[in-house]
């Protein structure tokens, strides 16, 4: 009998496991003062079923509109199927111990491939009217849903706190999470007691912290994010994994404060992928295999780095998959000051090579572990609810009186679900603790045409800190409307040990109403807000942090299109901390440094939109100096059209250090239309041509993935170019979107200005010409034997495929259809491609394995298609991809399909073999053309791939990867051509076909190769 225990009660518990000596603490120890939740009824006896007890109180919270709150009670709740959390859905424990929800032992259901205890879910199930399809619904679920679909670009706010996860024996398959989402979700201050199940997070998404894993296979099992933004865990410790702690692959893994004991690998990267991978203030004791296992080590894709990291027991502390070097550990405790692996730059304006670099000293023992680097709020027992102090947060009253009163009266102000409207600044006391549960449904609002916002003048706060102090602001949505000039959300001057945490700054993108319906941001055509009186980038900072401020800033999301930037940090030395910011669809600029010391970026995410920032950068730094960015991701949609010079602009700065650089412009699209369901990866052609601009000393980074890059106030001189005797003239310039290039038999070059709509010709007799003018929507094209074009439009459902003559009258188009595939034809191929298998589940589930980018791209290849568009001589064709649609069919329609996304086409016959290079790994192929488009005996041919690549007639192999990489037939790197701007589609052509054509988006140049090294 377990004492103080009766004899039935102490059988239970035995039965179940007992509660783990080390549970951590409630978070929640009573309930909030919540109105708006939804509080489980189940039995927590740890014996009766309570899975639809929990299941139903998530859908009455999610049927109120735009998400909820649910609290669930103290207790064990067994549970036997999955649990769905529904986007927007927030699911807190409550009382004085944690609530678990175990898994009792052998569940039917959990016991092959994986099987979820609960899942964060894309929609609600796919039954609702007016909801598409779920494409690829998670296998996970049991008993398993077609109905329900994974999380997906639009999945905004869930979250799930304060619950712990018991798995007993028998259920080998199970997780306690599936946590995919897109913005602004995360899962805190949780226990995992995984027994021998598989793991306790599966896929993972914004940002974790406090948890704690106990067994299993793994703590965390992941692939990449939805939609394959970063993930950020925080104050973590792993325990007992049989195979490793952490296993993942592209999952943008960044850990502060993470420990790992008592395991054979902490962080396995999977075979055959890479991440970003960053972790500060990391220990391991007692890791008997390595610390980190990394694989692809020589691709770009492969960025991983440590900073203060201690440990002991773990005699290796990097071992690399293929290779099979290790880099060791030095005496039995030691301290990695920092390691870095991957594409290394040494310097700006230069290329980057791959290399490992580590400090690493023995110590004596290791130090105590670390503060924990988010800080506790305070007890609920300390919230006063501004309702009993007269807010009425009813989207009508004007609450600024009762919520001044409140936080001058009271050191920790809880804000229930509501819409709390103000018209002057609210301003927090240096200890001020301004707490919510739910960004989306508790804001406070700022109306449009607040008279004390109007006008010209200097920045009025939404809510303003006292300046020093340990203010804590946090679970808030701040809305400063789109009609306030003089607004900025959040003007944060507290001290270093302040906090901001799960804050959404409202405004544009997936801003809800007070009746949980969501905001269209744009007017019908994507030009501005629907009311043009808001105007975009008509205010200051969303949030501001300024005159010594600084601080811990997690999990922010800052997408409003009405500010300026997304975050501005100014004029201040104090330390301040970023980790995981999602900084959106601005205009100008959506992070921006000015006059800032020592502060850190980790993992800030941007994303710039088509509508609003063609003309933004990522990050503006200014006047700064002792800054790191680490695991940076600069994002533009795949629905952008325009051309930006670089991600990241640097102006009169020192020691920046980059570290663990993505800057790119695809995404994966799951889809279920007529053609059945598929994943596809579009892109843009338009992702920052550069990552970074050192704009005061007029020099560009053109490598956009890279490991490590320190800015030192003054760089080092540019190497020249390598490639002996080429030699470079540009040709023309002043086009918008130049690209899908082609020559014809008399070396004559043709090709496509996008944005325009023309197609142009240059030759050394007639120079520049212009071949056509129709508003036809041209992409990309080739020419037949007959000197006569095929041209790809975007145009249609499908794209539209047509041929012209180019010297006939401007009248003469022939619009081509598609037919079944023949033997015969010249086939038409895209250069470039894009190959992934993002939102649809690669692991196998029966040997755990997942299916590798490079065996995605041979699989994939390797199909050839069924109809093709054959030229009017006969002697070409293109075969006909399949085209994913967005929006209409008329000019306002997105389309995707590999033909569009290329750069350009290539011309093969049957039988022959090609190059082409796939992005999706950064690599470069040969491989043999097949019927229909097919490419079959793919090889790897150089370790860098990109836009464009093109073959003289000495078998040299060109690659236009930000600049120009020169290969011998073997494959061997033999140098580099550098030109004037980034490089993006290569073809021979000229009367000689030895003139090597480059096409930039603004400029065309001719390049003689000359003999090279």
């Amino acid at each position: 009998m377990v004492r103080g225990l009766s004899g039935a009660c102490a059988a239970v518990m035995l039965m179940l496991g007992a509660v783990a000596a080390h549970a951590s603490p409630s978070v929640y120890t009573t309930a909030p003062d919540e109105p708006r939740a939804v509080t489980v009824k189940g039995a927590g006896d740890g014996r009766a079923d309570d899975s639809a007890a929990i299941q139903q109180a998530i859908d009455r919270a999610a049927a109120k509109g735009g998400g909820g709150i649910v609290f669930l009670p103290a207790g064990t709740y067994r549970i036997s199927r999955t649990l769905f959390l529904w986007p927007g859905v927030r699911i807190f424990g409550i009382g004085a111990q944690r609530p678990v929800i175990l898994l009792g032992k052998n569940t039917p259901g959990f016991q092959k491939g994986v099987a979820h205890m609960l899942m964060f879910t894309g929609a609600k199930r796919q039954t609702d009217k007016d909801t598409p399809p779920a494409a690829f619904p998670p296998a996970g679920s049991v008993p398993f849903d077609k109905s329900i679909a994974d999380a997906n670009p639009g999945t905004f706010y869930s979250a799930l706190g304060n619950i712990d996860f018991r798995i007993l024996d028998g259920n080998p398959a199970a997780t306690a999470i599936r946590f995919h989402s897109a913005q602004h979700s995360f899962v805190s201050h949780v226990d995992f007691d995984l027994g021998t199940a598989l793991a306790g997070l599966y896929h993972v998404a914004n940002e974790a912290e406090d948890l704690h894993f106990k067994g299993g296979r793994y703590g965390i099992l992941a692939e990449k994010p939805s939609p394959a933004w970063g993930f950020a865990l925080v104050d973590s410790t792993f325990e007992g994994q049989r195979d490793a702690a952490i296993r993942e692959h592209e999952a943008g893994l960044t850990m502060v404060n993470v420990a790992f004991k008592n395991v054979p690998v902490g962080i396995e990267i999977d075979r055959g992928y890479g991440d970003w991978l960053w972790g500060q203030d990391l220990r391991f004791e007692n890791v008997s295999k390595a610390g980190v296992v990394i694989s692809n080590e020589k691709n770009v894709y492969t960025q991983v780095g440590f900073q203060n990291v201690v440990a002991s027991g773990t005699p290796t502390f990097a071992r690399f998959r293929e290779s099979g070097r290790t880099v060791a550990g030095k005496g039995a405790s030691y301290k990695v000051t920092s390691f870095t692996h991957g594409l290394t730059l040494p310097g700006v304006g230069r290329m980057g090579e791959y290399k490992t670099d580590a400090k690493i000293e023995a110590i004596g023992a290791l130090p105590a572990p670390a503060a924990p680097a988010i800080r506790a709020l305070p007890p609920v027992s300390d919230w006063v609810s501004v309702r009993t102090l007269g807010a009425k947060g009813d989207d009508k009253t004007d609450d600024t009186a009762a919520l001044q009163t409140a936080i001058d009266s009271h050191r920790v102000v809880y804000l229930p679900a509501g819409f709390y409207r103000v018209s002057d600044t609210l301003k927090l006391r240096p200890d001020t603790v301004l707490v919510g549960l739910h960004p989306s449904l508790t804001q406070i609002v700022l109306p449009d045409g607040t008279p004390a916002y109007q006008g010209v003048g200097a920045p009025k706060a939404l809510v303003e800190s006292a300046s020093g102090g340990d203010a804590i602001v946090a679970g808030l949505g701040l809305d400063t409307q789109g009609a306030n000039p003089r607004a900025t959300a959040l003007l944060w001057k507290a001290g270093a040990t302040s906090m901001v945490n799960d804050v959404k700054f409202q405004g544009g993108h997936g801003t809800d109403r007070f009746d949980g319906t969501r905001i269209v941001p744009y007017n019908n055509n994507a030009t501005g807000d629907p009311d043009a009186a808001r105007r975009w980038a008509g205010q200051y900072a969303s949030l501001w942090v300024t005159e010594g401020g600084g601080g811990t800033f997690a999990n922010v999301w800052s997408p409003s299109t009405f500010g300026h930037p997304g975050i501005y940090v100014s004029d201040t030395e104090t330390p301040g901390r970023i980790i995981q910011a999602s900084v959106e669809h601005h205009v100008r600029s959506e992070f921006a440094l000015n006059r800032v010391a020592n502060w850190e970026l980790l993992a800030p995410q941007t994303e710039g939109e088509a509508g609003e920032s063609g003309d933004a950068v990522a990050l503006e730094i200014r006047n700064s100096r002792n800054i790191l960015v680490a695991n940076f991701h600069g994002y533009r949609v795949t629905r952008t059209r325009k051309a930006a010079p670089a991600a990241v602009t640097v102006y009169n700065s020192q020691d920046i250090r980059f570290r663990n650089v993505h800057v790119n412009g695809e995404s994966g699209l799951g889809t279920c239309d007529e053609n059945g369901c598929a994943t596809f990866l579009r892109l843009t052609k338009f992702p920052f041509e550069n990552s970074i601009r050192d704009v005061t000393h007029g020099l560009d980074v053109r490598e956009r993935e890279f490991a490590v890059l320190d800015i030192p106030a003054k760089p080092d001189a540019v190497e020249p170019s390598t490639f002996q005797g080429a030699k470079i003239t540009q040709l023309a310039d002043g086009f918008h979107s130049a690209g899908g290039g082609a020559v014809d038999a008399q070396g004559r070059l043709y090709f496509i200005d996008r944005f325009f709509q023309r197609i142009w010709r240059w030759s050394d007799a007639g120079k520049l010409e212009m071949v056509r003018d129709a508003t036809l929507d041209p992409v990309n094209l080739t020419v037949d034997k007959s000197g006569d074009l095929l041209v790809l439009s975007s145009y249609g459902r499908n794209g539209t495929v047509y041929s012209v003559k180019p010297d006939a009258p401007d009248s003469q188009i022939s619009v081509l259809p598609a037919t079944p595939v023949r033997s015969g034809p010249t086939t038409v191929l895209p250069v470039n491609w894009w190959n992934n298998g993002e939102f649809k589940d690669q692991i196998n589930p029966k040997t755990y394995e997942y299916t590798t980018l490079a065996e995605m791209f041979v699989r994939d290849m390797g199909k050839g298609k069924l109809h093709e568009y054959v030229s009017p001589d006969g002697s070409v064709a293109l075969p006909a991809y399949r085209t994913f649609a967005q929006g209409p069919a008329d000019h306002r329609g997105l389309r995707f399909s590999d033909a569009l996304d290329t750069y350009g086409f290539i011309q093969g016959r049957p039988g022959e073999r090609v190059f082409v290079t796939n992005g999706s790994e950064n690599r470069t192929y040969s491989g043999v053309v097949g019927a229909g488009g097919a490419i079959t005996d793919l090889k790897v041919f150089a370790e860098r791939g990109g836009e464009g690549v093109a073959v003289d007639g000495q078998g040299r192999v060109y690659v236009a990867n930000g600049q120009i990489f020169v290969y011998a037939p073997d494959g061997k790197e033999i140098g580099r051509i550098d030109v004037p701007e980034r490089p993006l589609q290569l073809v021979f052509g000229g009367e000689d076909k030895r003139t090597l054509y480059v096409l930039s988006h603004h400029g065309l140049y001719a390049v003689t190769p000359g003999r090279g090294r």
